[in-house]
Order: C-alpha cells, then sequence, then structure tokens
C-alpha cells in the first residue's frame, strides 16, 4: 500500500542519514549482492571494501522503482554522471572489479582458495585491461567458453573469507593511528557533499516511492514477488501499448501485462 512504502522508506531514509551523520568513520564490508537498497546503504558509508565475488548495481526501472533512495544522490559523485545514467537506468550489475575501477568501493580482495592459493573471480576479466580494439574490458563479465571455464573452475574452490576480514582490520588500524578529532572533521566535511543532494531529495523522493506504489511499483512489485523463476518482471512492450491505447493504472491494467505466476510451494 502507498503509505505503508511511504512509512517503511521513513525508516529506511533515516537509517541513511544516521550512517552520513555518524560519528564514526562507516566501512561497508561487502559481500554478495549490493544491489538497489543494498547499493544505497553501502555508497552512504565512507568506505567499501569488497569480495571479489560481489556485484553492484540498481534494478528501480526493471522492477517498478526509481532509485531514489540514495543512488540518485550519491552515485554521479562516485562514477560521474554517464556511468551513474547507465547503471541507474539499464539495471546492469557491476562486478567488484567494475566498481573498484570507476571509484566506487575502496578494495577488492579475492575470496575463492583453490587448494593453498586465493584467485580472483573466474567469471570476469581480470588478466587484460583492453580488448583488441581499445575498449576497456577489466572487470567485465566472461562470455560463451570462457564463462563454461569459469564456472568449472568456480566448482574446484572453497570460499574463505580471511583477506576479505584482514583488509577491514587494516583499514580500521590505519584509521585508529590518526587523530581522532581530526580525522572525523575531515570524514564529515567530505560528507557533505553527499549530504548536500540527499537533504535536498530525500522527502520529496520518500512522497514520490509511496505514490508510485499505485501504478508501476504494484506492477514491478507484484511480478517479482509472485513471478516463475526467470519470469519476474511484466511485459513492458504491452504495458506500453496498453498505456498508448488509454487504459488507465488499476488491477486490470496490472494483471494484463503480469508473467505467469508460481506455482505455491513452488522457489522462485
Amino acid at each position: 500500500q502507498p503509505e505503508e512504502y511511504r512509512q517503511y522508506m521513513r525508516l529506511f531514509n533515516d537509517m541513511v542519514t544516521a550512517i552520513l551523520h555518524c560519528d564514526k568513520p562507516v566501512i561497508c564490508r561487502v559481500n554478495g549482492m549490493r544491489i538497489a537498497g543494498g547499493q544505497e546503504i553501502g555508497m552512504a558509508c565512507d568506505f567499501s571494501i569488497s569480495s571479489d565475488m560481489a556485484m553492484f548495481g540498481q534494478a528501480g526501472p526493471k522492477h517498478g522503482s526509481a532509485p531514489d533512495g540514495g543512488s540518485t544522490d550519491f552515485l554521479p559523485l562516485y562514477v560521474g554522471i554517464e556511468n551513474a545514467m547507465q547503471s541507474g537506468t539499464l539495471c546492469e550489475p557491476w562486478s567488484a572489479y567494475k566498481a573498484h575501477r570507476l571509484g566506487l568501493i575502496t578494495d577488492v580482495v579475492p575470496v575463492l582458495r583453490k587448494g593453498d592459493e586465493f584467485i580472483s573471480n573466474p567469471l570476469v576479466v581480470t588478466d587484460r585491461w583492453l580488448d583488441d580494439k581499445g575498449k576497456i574490458i577489466y572487470g567485465e563479465p566472461l562470455t560463451g567458453e570462457a564463462k563454461q571455464r569459469g564456472k568449472e573452475v568456480m566448482a574446484e574452490c572453497s570460499v574463505d573469507f580471511t583477506l576479505l576480514d584482514q583488509k577491514v582490520d587494516e583499514l580500521c588500524t590505519t584509521l585508529m593511528l590518526m587523530f581522532p578529532g581530526c580525522l572525523i572533521k575531515t570524514i564529515e566535511s567530505l560528507r557533505k557533499h553527499k549530504l548536500q543532494h540527499w537533504d535536498r531529495n530525500r522527502e520529496t523522493n520518500r512522497s514520490w516511492l509511496g505514490l508510485n506504489m499505485m501504478t508501476e511499483a504494484k506492477a514491478g512489485f507484484t511480478a517479482f514477488n509472485e513471478g516463475v523463476k526467470g519470469q519476474r518482471e511484466i511485459d513492458f512492450i504491452k504495458l506500453r501499448t496498453l498505456l498508448a491505447d488509454g487504459w488507465r493504472w488499476g488491477d486490470e491494467l496490472i494483471e494484463a501485462v503480469m508473467p505467469p505466476r508460481k506455482n505455491s510451494g513452488e522457489s522462485a
């Protein structure tokens, strides 16, 4: 319901604000998917140390929302307007290596152990910077046979977070060996660039996100929650066609663009 979502966003926004107002440095230790709201929480933090198996990105326009819980405020500051535009609108996740290359995170470390050695994410290009046309491919996902070989390598590995934890501890130690007052003043001054946009936009964005639950979010969230595995998005072309034909938003329109629903008890 619109008001329920608006109330939820009050809790979410207050959490993001609390991170930005924290009197200590805030470190985001990343593993898994830092997508959508997780990405916004992470960008509110002062530092991000990531597993190289983590993924970063947005999902809003694909699933009925806009990344207005912080990403539209923070992403351009981290990666520039063009990269922010791509991430925010195309909803294509970035590898940890690409996120690091673009300046989104502080550092990235391997977590896959093969025998006695740590190896880099085998599903991502990490051994080359450019392709034969001069395009940057470092951090991009592997495809085809290379991807399949990467999956085979993964099957031979175990997950070990030792290096990730060590890197976080190293950063904590480095920060500890600073004048505490000067350190937090520096952090607070740098946070102002985030807060300038966040403070200006968060309340109107929260209101819009609540109202959006009456239309596109109701359709997108329902499709994501109830759609069968691999089909958790609405029929976007049909939606645009029906809207162009004059259909009004409502349950009939939403039902007309739903994907096949999963059976009860079937995992999504």
